[in-house]
């Protein structure tokens, strides 16, 4: 069963371009220091609102929302989130995933199910565990934002900058990293 830790029953701005609800998984493995979800990051938490409730609120809202957007937290750390993936597909709704990448096998099996990725890139790959607070999950999440530019799935990679950790060079390294590593397309705007 999935541990919900909070519902925002309509937003405009976690799904671009649809009208959806956002449930926030409890749990993350991470410890980024600019977090404003640290009410979901023990995973050891009793979920907030039952699951049961959560789909039968999305059930009535059929027809009124657009698409449910699974955020954290981080949600791919729950073993539940593919059963809850599939039961809101079910109500013919489309699928939002907010990751930072921390569980990329978990990522690999979701990304069939999902419409839309929106994935955090903490900093360039290498100094991840200064933001993250956990070494080595520069790995992780590289992986996962591999898996999610060759998946085919509509996505957005962007970054929060807290000008304590992340400035100057680091914000430099970042924009190498996607324009030069990634040989990308992406639409770099000025983040300093």
């Amino acid at each position: 069963m999935l541990k919900v830790g909070g519902l925002v029953h309509f937003t405009t701005i976690d799904y671009p371009g649809h009208l959806a609800a956002a449930v926030f998984c409890q749990g993350c493995p991470w410890r980024c220091r600019y977090c404003h979800n640290r009410e979901l990051l023990d995973a050891t938490a009793p979920g907030a609102i039952p699951w049961d409730e959560v789909l039968a609120f999305l059930d009535r809202r059929r027809g009124l929302l657009d698409a449910v957007v699974f955020s954290g937290g981080e949600p791919t750390m729950q073993p539940g989130l593919i059963h809850a993936v599939r039961e809101v597909r079910s109500l013919g709704l489309r699928i939002g995933l907010h990751t930072g990448g921390a569980f990329p096998e978990a990522l690999r099996e979701l990304l069939s199910h999902l419409d839309w990725v929106g994935m955090d890139i903490k900093t360039a790959f290498p100094d991840y565990g200064r933001i993250t607070g956990v070494p080595g999950s520069g790995e992780a999440a590289e992986r996962s934002a591999a898996l999610v530019r060759a998946s085919g799935v509509n996505h957005r990679f962007r970054t929060t900058v807290d000008p304590d950790l992340l400035c100057g060079e680091q914000v430099a390294a970042l924009r190498r990293m996607v324009v030069d590593q990634w040989k990308s397309g992406y639409d770099i705007q000025d983040i300093c």
